[in-house]
């Protein structure tokens, strides 16, 4: 089986569109979270991947929309586009947001937004947290967004992990014994500098990890933001990867 795994779109039309091009050929999508926030087309992005066959979890921005989490805990951008979209979501999406679970087990992968721990909050961002991550998890493999950085940690002997921050257009890891922590980045708001939309292709029967970037029309999700009357960062940003 091939899986396409997504995290954090925030309501970017344009780029989740260019990542289900760009993927073409998969079984099914595991979405890690955060399908809505920052952009300005969450009911169209959730809309989309409900066409597909696939599995998903909630985010920390998911569960803001709903009104679920004390807004004071987001900073200021986050809080008003968290607003922003509670009030622009339908019926529709908006049941859809408040069904999906916190965290999923399907074989021997673990499918999370933040970590086992803390689903919501906690990033995974060192080797660090994803060992102490490791310790919780009750599958060989735990998949996480949030940090909107594709990273690989693997673990190693004497009580250590490796981290691999993923750089490029496309890199593949073989999974091997050891437990590991997997992040595909973000499909709707890079972070780590690479404006292009991050993705993840997980083939079961390889038993690789392929990590991809894909441009896609940024100014369009840019005029889209502005023209919402969402913050001006959310979509200057988008530009940059950060």
């Amino acid at each position: 089986m091939v899986y396409l795994v997504l995290a954090d779109v925030h309501g970017n039309l344009p780029a989740l569109e260019a990542v289900l091009a760009a993927a073409a050929r998969f079984d099914e999508i595991w979405c890690l979270g955060d399908l809505v926030g920052y952009g300005a087309e969450p009911d169209e992005c959730v809309e989309l991947l409900r066409q597909y066959r696939h599995v998903a979890v909630a985010g920390n921005h998911d569960w803001a929309a709903l009104g679920r989490l004390d807004l004071d805990d987001f900073n200021p951008i986050a809080r008003i586009s968290a607003v922003w979209t509670g009030k622009r979501l339908t019926p529709a999406t908006r049941a859809y947001l408040e069904a999906l679970p916190l965290q999923l087990v399907v074989g021997p992968y673990t499918i999370v937004h933040g970590s086992v721990r803390h689903p919501l909050w906690e990033y995974i961002d060192s080797a660090a947290a994803a060992w102490d991550n490791m310790q919780g998890q009750s599958t060989p493999f735990c998949l996480v967004g949030h940090t909107h950085v594709p990273a690989v940690y693997t673990e190693q002997s004497e009580k250590r992990t490796r981290e691999f921050l993923v750089q490029g257009g496309s890199v593949s890891f073989a999974l091997g014994q050891g437990r590991a922590v997997l992040n595909p980045g973000s499909v709707g708001q890079p972070r780590d500098g690479d404006w292009r939309a991050a993705f993840a292709l997980l083939d079961t029967e390889k038993a690789t990890w392929t990590v991809h970037r894909v441009e896609y029309p940024v100014e369009q999700a840019q005029e889209r933001i502005l023209r919402a009357g969402l913050p001006a960062q959310n979509a200057f940003r988008l530009a940059f990867g950060r």
